[in-house]
């Protein structure tokens, strides 16, 4: 069970900069309060041998102050915050996350795109990678104080899920099984 215990200002934050931004638009002054935060990616994982995407759940507090569960169901992903291209981000992401081991050959970048765009417009970059039972050398489930669950949503039960509003899942991840689909639609999967 969770309880939040105090909510209060972020004097010293580690990853989200609060800031106001001052601007002029049109002659006018303007300001809107921001959050300067580091880009991500994410990927979409299709697992062969299960016919599964592989999603990982995990518990979110923002989502929790809104549902009072805070479990959600995501792509894999990470922040961008080392110097490393965003494909070896996103390798290294399969593997701390979910425990598939692939070569970086086969991360497969799909397009990138805004989140949050009210509030911080960080970019993210999404990927796409089959894994496979030979692939998976760890049992995943992220590092440093992380608790990720590993899901395997056959895809015959995919579109049931995007529409399940009990669900808390990333517009990100909806996006990526629309773009799956168009793929399938098109017989290029």
């Amino acid at each position: 069970m969770i309880k939040v215990i105090e909510l209060k200002e972020c004097r010293d934050p580690k990853f989200i900069k609060p800031k106001k931004m001052i601007y002029k638009q049109d002659g006018v002054i303007k300001d809107w309060e921001i959050a300067l935060t580091h880009d991500s990616v994410a990927i979409l994982l299709y697992h062969v041998e299960k016919d599964s995407f592989v999603l990982v759940k995990q518990f979110r507090p923002p989502v929790f102050l809104k549902n009072s569960n805070g479990m959600t169901i995501e792509l894999c992903a990470g922040l961008v915050d080392k110097d490393k291209s965003l494909a070896q981000i996103a390798k290294e992401e399969i593997l701390e996350e979910c425990g598939y081991d692939i070569d970086l050959k086969r991360v497969q970048k799909i397009t990138s795109f805004y989140t949050s765009v009210g509030s911080t417009g960080s970019k993210q970059t999404l990927y796409f990678a089959k894994v496979s039972d030979s692939d998976k050398v760890g049992v995943g489930g992220g590092i440093d104080g992380e608790d990720i669950e590993i899901i395997y949503l056959p895809i015959k039960k995919a579109k049931e899920f995007m529409l399940d509003e009990s669900i808390a899942k990333t517009p990100g991840l909806l996006f990526a099984f629309m773009w799956y689909f168009d793929l399938i639609n098109k017989g290029e999967v």
